[in-house]
């Protein structure tokens, strides 16, 4: 059987310089994906005409847009940059000029001109899980993502934050901290599966 060997993080994007080269559809869905997910990212945007959308959203974020074609110069300094314009040249040009660099890059719809895939988020809070299907289904990760967003209860953060306090009242060293915080949160599924039983019968 085929395995995901993709490596999840969570970046800070407010601390990374992002760019995105395109201005049209995908650039849009990119960037409103991004921004949905990472409202304070510092994001800019290269492309030689921007939809009045995509204006409208960069106006109420921290978002650059700059009108120009692209060019190797417009990576320097950058920590992640998405390719979504439709010309496949520019794309792959961006992708190796990236690579030659040691940028992280993304080229939309294009798995093998991939760093990273940017997959189905679900956030509730301080809970945020992320879905992947190695790039090979983006319908699936909605899916799940439509599914995860039912399932996590929507007081989950008040738990996190709760824990949160409690493990700072803990003793002893890191091993038995999380030995007790694993003691203690263990019935946390079976209970809501329970309740949700109790609920349909």
């Amino acid at each position: 059987m085929e395995r995901n060997e993709l490596y999840p993080i969570f970046l800070k994007v407010s601390q990374l310089n992002v760019l995105i080269v395109g201005g049209g559809k995908v650039a849009l869905e990119k960037l409103t994906f991004l921004l949905k997910s990472s409202p304070a990212a510092r994001v800019e945007m290269v492309a030689l005409e921007f939809l009045p959308e995509t204006v409208a959203l960069a106006q109420k974020h921290q978002v650059t847009l700059t009108q120009d074609a692209y060019h190797a110069t417009c990576l320097e300094g950058r920590h992640m940059v998405v390719a979504t314009t439709d010309k496949t040249a520019v794309n792959e040009q961006v992708y190796h000029d990236c690579r030659a660099r040691h940028i992280l890059v993304n080229v939309a719809d294009n798995p093998p001109f991939c760093d990273f895939y940017m997959g189905g988020i679900v956030t509730k809070g301080n809970v945020k899980v992320a879905i992947s299907t190695n790039g090979k289904s983006p319908t699936t990760a909605k899916r799940l993502r439509q599914f995860f967003e039912d399932v996590i209860p929507e007081n989950i953060d008040d738990l996190v934050k709760n824990l949160n306090e409690f493990r700072k009242t803990l003793k002893g060293d890191f091993e038995e901290k999380v030995e007790t915080l694993n003691e203690y949160t263990k019935g946390l599924v079976s209970k809501k599966r329970a309740d949700e039983n109790e609920k349909s019968n």
